[in-house]
C-alpha cells in the first residue's frame, strides 16, 4: 500500500467518525437508533443532549425525520402493577441551563412510527431536534441494532 492511500484511508475514517452536534450551546452526544426487527414499523432514538454554557433553561419541543411517517417525543409512564405505558409528551422535555437531557431506553426517547424504510445496522439518517430557544439542530443518527440496553448510560462518547 502506498503512503498516499493510507493517508487517504485514515482521513476518511476520521471524517466519518460521529461528532457532537452543536447549535446555540446545544451539544448532542452518543446518538443511536434501533428497531426491534428488520420488518418493524416503529423504532426509537436515544442520545444525551447538553445545554452547554446556557444561562437559561430551554425545551426540546419537537423532532422530525424522513425515516418515519410520524416522529414524536415519548416517555414511559408507570401504570402500577408492573405495567409501563409509552406516552407522547406533547409539551416536550425541559433542558436545564448548563445541564443535560438523557433520552434512553425505558425512559424519554424519540419515537418513529410508520417507518418509511427499514433500520439497518450501520446505516444512518438525519433527525432534526427543535428547541424552544436554540431552534433546530439536525444530527445524523447511526442505526445500532447490537447495542445493549445499558450501553452508553452514564458515559459520554
Amino acid at each position: 500500500m502506498s503512503p498516499n492511500f493510507l493517508r487517504a484511508a485514515v482521513t476518511a475514517l476520521i471524517l466519518a467518525a460521529p461528532l457532537p452536534a452543536l447549535a446555540e450551546g446545544i451539544e448532542v452526544h452518543d446518538a443511536y437508533a434501533r428497531a426491534a426487527s428488520p420488518i418493524a414499523k416503529s423504532g426509537a432514538a436515544f442520545m444525551v443532549i447538553q445545554n452547554q454554557g446556557a444561562t437559561e433553561d430551554d425545551r426540546l419541543i419537537g423532532v422530525a425525520s424522513d425515516i418515519a411517517q410520524k416522529v414524536e417525543l415519548h416517555t414511559h409512564q408507570d401504570m402500577g402493577g408492573g405495567v409501563m405505558k409509552m406516552v407522547h409528551v406533547e409539551e416536550g422535555f425541559e433542558m436545564p441551563a448548563d445541564g443535560e437531557l438523557r433520552l434512553e431506553r425505558g425512559g424519554k426517547h424519540v419515537m418513529f412510527m410508520g417507518l418509511t424504510r427499514p433500520m439497518k445496522q450501520g446505516e444512518s439518517f438525519d433527525l432534526t431536534l427543535t428547541f424552544e430557544k436554540a431552534g433546530d439542530v439536525t444530527i445524523t443518527v447511526p442505526v445500532d441494532l447490537e447495542r445493549k440496553p445499558e450501553h452508553g448510560k452514564g458515559h459520554m462518547n
